[in-house]
């Protein structure tokens, strides 16, 4: 089984162009446009192959194992290893007729945790977390305490001519909805200033289903949201669609996103799967919204002492936090959205 970052995907025209080693950040243009506009792309943050293809590697052992593990309890008819990464995903999936997306998360779910609910927290993802040009990138928004907020994914989007359906006939996994990241954390986070990094592992065109975004719209607040099948949308009335703009990237570019902009993705229409992560920062200090689930010192100027650079650690945390809630779950939810208010309607 090839693990090239191509695998499954468009090749890149970029062939690994980072911006540059680490201490620079953004320049005072893109973080005036960040500001202004809400959402900054942020072109060759990442180098595709060193920083990349590690992950895209790492994952590929945890789909292998996840396919030995379905093969041996008659799941699936074949461990299918001949394929890509893309290929097999979508084989898998399609054959259990499930997405398995929590085995390749390095967060947990909001609810219904087990001792045993699968979570991956490997090396290469703790690295990128911490990656020094991206940590230079955040502190010229944030200031230079920086903590990795808990709310974060990896998101395996299969293409919508080849999705899995429920009973209902609704895609399990199909474009994400129109939402803002502070509508999806609870309101002791309300003040927090939590910084969003959005960026794919392959290409991301506007066929694979890039995100949208509405922009200059963070003055208006938080809008209201509404529960719907695997999530809270926004209502349409109460949006600006259109004002809303796609954002193609290449592997290596990143999205930076204020907590308050608007975003949605576009229905996957390519013959294979969009892989992206999406990570959240805020300043040291603050409440990151889902307390449950740990954080840590990405970055500290002040305090260097305290950041953590043991992956195996922050591993141990999120595995002890997963004991901790599969014995005690947390009585409220994620979200503050009940489907009451009449918006919803």
């Amino acid at each position: 089984m090839t693990s090239t970052p191509t695998a499954g995907a468009p090749p890149s025209s970029r062939l690994g162009c980072p911006r540059t080693e680490g201490g620079a950040g953004l320049t005072s243009a893109e973080g005036e446009r960040f500001h202004n506009e809400g959402y900054l792309v942020v072109p060759g943050l990442f180098d595709p192959q060193a920083d990349l293809d590690p992950i895209i590697e790492e994952y590929d052992g945890v789909l292998d194992r996840l396919a030995t593990e379905l093969l041996a309890k008659g799941e699936i008819r074949s461990s299918y290893p001949e394929l890509n990464f893309s290929e097999r995903l979508i084989r898998i999936s399609q054959e259990t007729q499930r997405l398995h997306l929590q085995a390749f998360d390095f967060s947990l779910p909001q609810k219904n945790i087990r001792a045993d609910t699968p979570i991956w927290v490997g090396p290469a993802v703790f690295k990128i977390i911490r990656h020094p040009r991206l940590l230079d990138a955040v502190e010229s928004l944030l200031g230079p305490e920086i903590y990795s907020n808990p709310v974060q994914h990896v998101r395996l989007k299969l293409p919508e001519n080849r999705a899995v359906f429920d009973p209902q006939g609704r895609n399990l996994d199909g474009a994400t909805v129109w939402h803002q990241d502070n509508g999806v954390i609870l309101p002791e986070a309300d003040s927090t200033n939590i910084l969003t990094i959005w960026f794919p592992l392959w290409d991301v065109p506007i066929e694979s289903g890039c995100l949208q975004v509405i922009p200059r719209n963070t003055a208006r607040g938080l809008r209201d949201h509404c529960p719907v099948h695997g999530g809270v949308s926004i209502p349409d009335p109460l949006l600006e669609l259109d004002q809303a703009i796609p954002i193609p990237l290449q592997r290596g570019d990143a999205l930076f996103m204020h907590r308050l902009t608007c975003h949605a993705s576009l229905p996957n229409r390519s013959d294979s799967v969009r892989w992206s992560f999406d990570l959240r920062y805020n300043p040291i200090g603050q409440a990151t919204g889902r307390g449950a689930f740990p954080g840590f010192v990405a970055r500290s100027r002040a305090r260097p002492e305290t950041e953590l650079h043991d992956a195996e650690r922050w591993a141990e945390l999120w595995h002890e936090a997963r004991q901790m809630l599969a014995q005690q779950p947390v009585l409220r939810p994620f979200n503050r959205w009940d489907g009451k208010n009449p918006t919803c309607a």
